[in-house]
């Protein structure tokens, strides 16, 4: 599955911050050890599958956050004001730009399935269900990190991604908790539909 990369998850800001991703240490890549040899296959396969399971896991995390969230999902939820990494990507962008945006994307996005996790122990410890999403959404997010990484290295050379991260909820009421989570994703059911439209084609086999 590659090397994990060193991502600092700065939840304890309190506004977006930037940072840098070492996706390994040392100085430079490894060489072509670092991949697996399907890893352009499972990278596509990571894709696809969040993007098919984010709308399931925003409507699950309504679900069981009840009201007034499930009857004002429109205006407790709109993400306009949520912080995403800039996605301005398409389907004729260079492949590596392409990997790198993606990078950006789901570094940001594990750092926020985190917080999201964290705040949903807290406040609904009991939904099963929701919270084996979120662990297990946060580790496809974490496996795809470190096969971006390998791909990045083995096929470009690049060993180290300027990231950002959102805003951390702690020290905020539950209810702002609650709508922070529900904002960002409902934001992630838009960007990962948009990322897979643009990256699946670069992952097919050519």
């Amino acid at each position: 599955t590659g090397v994990v990369p060193f991502v600092a998850l700065l939840l304890l800001q309190r506004r977006p911050v930037a940072g840098r991703a070492l996706l390994m240490t040392g100085s430079g890549c490894p060489g072509h050890g670092l991949c697996r040899s399907n890893v352009q296959e499972q990278t596509r396969r990571q894709v696809a599958l969040l993007n098919a399971t984010a709308q399931d896991l925003f409507s699950l995390y309504l679900k069981c956050q009840g009201e007034p969230f499930s009857s004002e999902t429109d205006k407790l939820c709109n993400p306009s004001g949520v912080f995403f990494p800039a996605f301005r990507i398409n389907r004729t962008s260079e492949r590596k730009e392409v990997m790198v945006a993606m990078y950006k994307l789901f570094a940001f996005l594990n750092a926020s399935l985190g917080n999201i996790t964290r705040d949903q122990e807290e406040l609904n410890p009991t939904a099963k269900e929701l919270l084996d999403r979120l662990h297990n959404t946060t580790k496809t997010t974490r496996g795809l990190i470190s096969n971006l990484t390998c791909l990045l290295c083995k096929n470009y050379n690049v060993f180290q991604v300027d990231v950002s991260y959102g805003e951390s909820s702690k020290g905020k009421s539950a209810f702002k908790k609650k709508q922070q989570g529900c904002q960002v994703l409902r934001k992630y059911v838009q960007v990962i539909a948009q990322a897979a439209r643009v990256l699946l084609p670069h992952l097919s086999p050519s």
